[in-house]
């Protein structure tokens, strides 16, 4: 079994911001004249709502398995962490459709995956034993959330998103989202490893749900973009994803390398793997220390304090 998240050494509680962000001024192309880059990062916003409530869902119903005091406190913060972010990307899908850009036909499929597919029983009537039905989804959600802490990690660290002047509203949900992900990194994955059965079953069901979980993200961040670009009202042609373009915005530090997202991978698939060998947690804590939105939610909870 993984090191217990109490005994790491640069464990912290998890918990949440309740942060705002106002979008008004924020631009539909929010990175000015690169409207792939935008919009791969924008795939967020349409798997995200549905997909963190998602992982709320699981982790709620898996609770009871949880005899650690200190990983129960962490999961509770983690789930408290992904609700709320899965309340602010919901407000930037409203803020694209009142700019025109209606996500509906495409987010449908996406609560159709999480709800139903992935939902409490089994689809079809599959016959999956319930706990390891509960298993396989917690393995599903650790190994997303090994994407999600490499993501988050290279936001912090986009230097090419800072030369291409973002909105800086967007740029600090992105930031703060990628810092709350450095920082609950290893939640998930110490989670599935606590209420994930034995070993080889357990390790077995983790390679599993990477092999899952891969190929699927990359077929709907794909399948993401390419309906945001095909649907965005104000390109004057109807553009298409295409991977040059990708790639472009790649090499401009816009978006990770290819390299960095699959390397995380056979990293995952190391039977000694931990999450917290992912990102630097004083990177995040420092951005969660200076962003407008976390800082702002920090002094509405001094001045509740002392009123």
């Amino acid at each position: 079994m993984s090191t217990s998240p109490s005994h790491l050494p640069d464990h912290r509680p998890i918990a949440p911001r309740r942060v705002s962000f106002h979008w008004r001024g924020t631009p539909l192309l929010w990175i000015p004249d690169e409207a792939t880059a935008t919009h791969v990062i924008n795939v967020l916003h349409l798997l995200l709502p549905a997909g963190e409530r998602w992982f709320v869902k699981v982790f709620k119903e898996a609770l009871p398995l949880v005899r650690d005091p200190q990983l129960l406190k962490d999961v509770k913060g983690f789930m408290g962490q992904e609700a709320t972010h899965s309340v602010q990307h919901s407000f930037v899908l409203d803020h694209l459709a009142h700019q025109g850009l209606d996500t509906g036909r495409y987010t449908r499929h996406v609560d159709f995956l999480f709800e139903y597919l992935l939902g409490e029983k089994p689809p079809f009537g599959i016959p999956v034993p319930e706990p390891e039905w509960l298993r396989f989804r917690l393995s599903l959600v650790a190994a997303i959330e090994q994407f999600t802490a490499v993501l988050g990690n290279w936001v912090l660290h986009a230097e090419g998103l800072d030369r291409a002047e973002p909105d800086p509203v967007m740029l600090d949900l992105l930031r703060w989202h990628g810092a709350e992900e450095v920082e609950h990194r290893a939640v998930a994955f110490d989670m599935y490893q606590h209420a994930g059965g034995e070993d080889p079953a357990r390790y077995v069901r983790r390679i599993l749900g990477m092999a899952v979980t891969a190929p699927v993200l990359l077929y709907l961040w794909a399948w993401g973009a390419a309906y945001l670009l095909r649907h965005d009202p104000q390109l004057a042609t109807r553009s298409r994803y295409s991977l040059r373009e990708h790639n472009r915005a790649v090499r401009k530090g816009l978006l990770p390398a290819w390299r960095e997202l699959g390397a995380a991978i056979p990293r995952y698939l190391r039977r000694s793997y931990h999450p917290s060998q992912e990102g630097s947690l004083r990177t995040a804590v420092a951005y969660l220390a200076s962003s407008p939105a976390a800082r702002a939610a920090a002094g509405a909870v001094g001045r509740a304090a002392i009123s």
